[in-house]
């Protein structure tokens, strides 16, 4: 079961927060939320989210709403800079053989892409696109997206089950230039923490707005 401390409550909402993995979870994050750790890619994604709104209908109080947060690759976007994500599709899917869309699962009635809401004022929003592959250099030539990451597609999915709307938020760490190193990825998270925290000030203060 998870903590119920991990559901905050923000302006009488009830809110959700999902990150992947501990290196993005910096200090002024830390300082703000406290949120499920899902593990990296869509598989672990989907698992840890699906069991924390589990565990929320078991104690009688789902959130009202879910925000995944984190790190996205993009070649096309400014590197340090947060976005919402305006939409989400899940770039492993490929069922094409059998005739279907590239990005559409056999047999559900789903788009290839998922749109999302983008209310936060001054953040700007792009299209994202999950997987289970770190994208590097010209491989994103072949992503039809702005950014890319590995959970947010999955930790929708969970939310949809629950009838959960969801938001995605993600600073760009890495996608100018070729990933060559561990390092690469994380040199940007401590801007990234303190960029995302700030999104999560604006979230807090529409929140709070009287409805």
């Amino acid at each position: 079961m998870i903590p119920e401390a991990q559901i905050e409550t923000i302006g009488g909402r009830r809110v959700l927060f999902a990150m992947a993995a501990e290196p993005e979870y910096g200090p002024a994050l830390r300082a703000r939320i406290r949120p499920v750790m899902t593990g990296v890619g869509p598989i672990e994604a989907g698992i840890a989210t699906a069991y924390a709104l589990s565990a929320c209908v078991a104690r009688d109080r789902l959130p009202d709403l879910v925000v995944s947060l984190g790190s996205a690759g993009s070649a096309v976007l400014e590197q340090g800079e947060v976005y919402q994500a305006s939409s989400v599709s899940w770039r492993d899917m490929d069922a094409s053989a059998l005739g279907f869309p590239k990005g559409v699962t056999p047999l559900l009635d789903l788009p290839a892409e998922l749109p999302l809401p983008t209310p936060i004022p001054g953040i700007p929003a792009a299209r994202l696109s999950s997987g289970a592959n770190v994208v590097s250099g010209e491989a994103y030539r072949a992503i039809d997206a702005d950014m890319v990451d590995m959970e947010t597609f999955a930790v929708l999915r969970a939310c949809q089950r629950f009838q959960i709307p969801l938001l995605g938020l993600r600073g760009i760490s890495d996608g100018a230039s070729e990933l060559r190193r561990y390092d690469d990825w994380t040199a940007l998270l401590p801007h990234l923490d303190g960029r995302l925290a700030e999104a999560l000030d604006r979230l807090a203060d529409l929140l709070q707005e009287p409805a």
